[in-house]
């Protein structure tokens, strides 16, 4: 006899596990099976069970190690089976299901095929690695909007956004997964005439001890970025408000370390 489980589509926030919800970590400790994204930290990995399956399908820019098919294919097989093989199985993804998270894409996917699932969010990466930057994404006066983009498409295919939109000076635009195309952004806004001095900052392993900084404006941010090579994952904040991150931090306590990363920063 056939019977099906369940799939929990969890957020896992983008690295600090204080930052899981208490539904994220109540469903990782009740699990039967673990399908978790690369961009899951170890931190949080560590608080599954001892003898848990877990199975990594990891995705990193231009490498997918198992194809988006397959993941979601895997997440029906995992669920189905007969009384005794039936499993709740939480799919773990980094920051929140349904934002860039392709959560939406497996959910789809088990609504097809007639699997039970559960949407869990979690904090995404825009609102927590922000915070960890000292850089609020509003401020009354700087920014009354905030635009959340992403740095690549499906297979790489050139960006399409809508740059004059985005060219707002009164907005923060959040971009994702935006490292290898940080320069054709910046150029982009300057080409809608956005102010060439708007405060940036790149955010690289956001809210963990790995965190790095690099501050500047449109012009300067990516040759800054590419000095200090940076590396995936990274997370590019763009506008006012970023200029309040010198008198805002919280997270980095080494003030050393703080004007390190805003030297030569032309808006500090």
């Amino acid at each position: 006899m056939k019977t099906t489980g369940k799939v929990y589509l969890v957020g896992a926030g983008p690295g600090d596990p204080g930052l899981l919800t208490v539904r994220a970590l109540e469903l990782l400790k009740q699990a039967d099976v673990v399908v978790y994204d690369r961009l899951v930290s170890p931190q949080i990995l560590d608080l599954i069970p001892a003898g848990v399956m877990r199975t990594s399908v990891g995705k990193a820019s231009g490498r997918h190690s198992v194809p988006q098919d397959q993941i979601n294919q895997l997440l029906v097989d995992l669920c189905i089976g007969d009384a005794n093989a039936a499993r709740e199985v939480v799919r773990l993804k980094g920051g929140d299901p349904f934002v860039f998270g392709r959560g939406s894409e497996e959910a789809l996917y088990l609504s097809d095929h007639g699997v039970p699932f559960e949407v869990v969010p979690g904090v995404t990466a825009a609102a927590a690695c922000s915070a960890y930057a000292g850089v609020p994404l509003t401020h009354r006066g700087l920014s009354h909007g905030v635009r959340f983009v992403t740095g690549h498409f499906l297979e790489n295919k050139r960006l399409k956004l809508d740059w004059r939109a985005l060219a707002d000076p009164d907005s923060t635009i959040v971009v994702y997964m935006g490292l290898s195309s940080l320069e054709r952004i910046c150029t982009a806004l300057l080409n809608q005439g956005m102010d060439p001095a708007t405060s940036a900052v790149a955010i690289q392993d956001g809210t963990t001890s790995r965190q790095r900084r690099v501050f500047g404006d449109l012009t300067t941010l990516p040759g800054r970025v590419k000095n200090s090579r940076l590396k995936a994952p990274v997370l590019v904040v763009i506008g006012r408000t970023v200029s309040l991150a010198g008198r805002l931090d919280w997270f980095v306590l080494n003030k050393e370390q703080i004007d390190h990363e805003m030297a030569g920063a032309s808006n500090f």
